[in-house]
């Protein structure tokens, strides 16, 4: 009987577990850098992607957020995930008088991606993760 109990409370605890992990998820980037391009006052370059002439650079900057899902399209919650991140980077590279931030990479957990094309993004049931790093820069020219 012992066992049995032992037994059934392991699957139900091996259950709950795997309706709750949270999976790594590689997506494009394009949906989220269409919308980006309105704001050109902070440029932003993903991965080892050509940008002007680096004039003095800043320090590195990384941005984590967590949001909760509000449906079941994976895209569209990791791209509001980046696109939070990412103005989180702008503004601390606009307050601090920058014009870019280059070598965007985006991470979750120990899955780090530098890729002008695509991102990194943790998605559970209930939520999408993120975490951008990028150098903060002033650019020679735009």
């Amino acid at each position: 009987m012992k066992v049995r109990s032992t037994i059934g409370v392991l699957a139900v605890v091996t259950l709950t577990q795997a309706g709750c992990a949270t999976h790594v998820e590689s997506l494009s980037l394009q949906p989220v850098t269409s919308q980006a391009g309105a704001q050109q006052d902070v440029a932003l370059y993903f991965g080892s992607q050509a940008h002007p002439g680096v004039k003095r650079k800043l320090g590195e900057r990384t941005q984590s957020v967590r949001i909760a899902r509000k449906n079941d399209d994976k895209q569209a919650s990791c791209d509001q995930a980046l696109t939070d991140a990412l103005q989180k980077l702008r503004g601390y590279a606009r307050d601090h008088q920058a014009n870019a931030v280059i070598n965007i990479t985006t991470r979750f957990h120990s899955t780090e991606t530098s890729s002008n094309t695509n991102y990194t993004c943790g998605l559970s049931t209930s939520a999408a993760s993120i975490i951008v790093r990028g150098d903060v820069v002033v650019l020679e020219s735009q």
